[in-house]
């Protein structure tokens, strides 16, 4: 399974900033609707696309990479 860390790119760049910012914050920037950045954070599992994708490392200035983590198949069970 692949695991979008949205959460943890949300948490480094309010720290980064020194200021909260929210998921309205995050949509009105990338297009993205709330209730989609919501699945993606809080659904285990929930498949997203590569422009979502794309338009979350655009704002987080990161890479795939760092926005996505694989969970190995024997962790899931």
């Amino acid at each position: 399974m692949i695991r979008v860390l949205l959460k943890q790119k949300l948490d480094e760049k309010s720290f980064k900033e020194r200021r909260r910012i929210t998921f309205g914050e995050v949509s009105e920037a990338t297009g993205i609707s709330r209730a989609t950045l919501n699945r993606i954070a809080n659904v285990p599992g929930y498949k997203t696309n590569t422009e979502i994708i794309s338009s979350l490392c655009g704002y987080f200035e990161c890479t795939p990479g760092d926005l996505l983590l694989r969970i190995p198949e024997e962790a899931e069970e």
